[in-house]
């Protein structure tokens, strides 16, 4: 009597792992996990800069100037600058206790923190944005303002192939 075998031969084993191959390049393919990098990116930068905002508000409120007239960073009214340029102000918003003590390292140091524009346009009014880099992001209807927070009109932004339109917290 011969010998029963139960099992898979390799032609079909090698056919349902071509298959769940073909799968997975599909699954990619849709995925785009450059995009979702970018998006991941673009939600960091957001969080920083609505927390950097959010501290020089509560600053302002408290001493009724913001960080970098006490820390003497150079930054005046009416200019435009990145975070990264103004170590010295995050620092004194870090000392006065509205911002994380490590936001400058948690924030990415300045590589990240160059990619964050602040403009002051007087002595009460703060202004910060940044340029998303996500196709998501660039789509959305808070993706409407240039780099001094002024708005832009709706023909430019938000569309996933504008490159100077910016989200803005003022």
């Amino acid at each position: 009597m011969g010998k029963l075998l139960k099992g898979f031969t390799l032609i079909e084993i090698l056919i349902v792992i071509a298959l769940l191959g073909a799968l997975a390049v599909g699954l990619l393919a849709a995925v785009d996990p450059f995009e979702q990098l970018k998006k991941g990116k673009d939600t960091s930068m957001r969080n920083t800069a609505a927390e950097f905002y959010q501290a020089g508000i509560r600053y302002y409120a408290q001493r009724n100037q913001f960080p970098w007239v006490v820390a003497d960073a150079g930054f005046t009214t009416g200019s435009v600058t990145d975070l990264g340029a103004l170590s010295a102000s995050i620092t004194e918003t870090a000392s006065a206790g509205e911002l994380k003590a490590d936001f400058y390292s948690l924030a990415g140091g300045s590589s990240n923190l160059k990619n964050i524009s602040v403009y002051y346009p007087n002595s009460e009014k703060l202004v910060v944005c940044f340029q998303p880099q996500s196709k998501s992001f660039r789509n959305d209807q808070n993706t409407r303002f240039d780099q001094s927070g002024s708005e832009r009109t709706t023909d430019a932004c938000p569309q996933a192939t504008a490159t100077d339109c910016f989200i803005c917290f003022q």
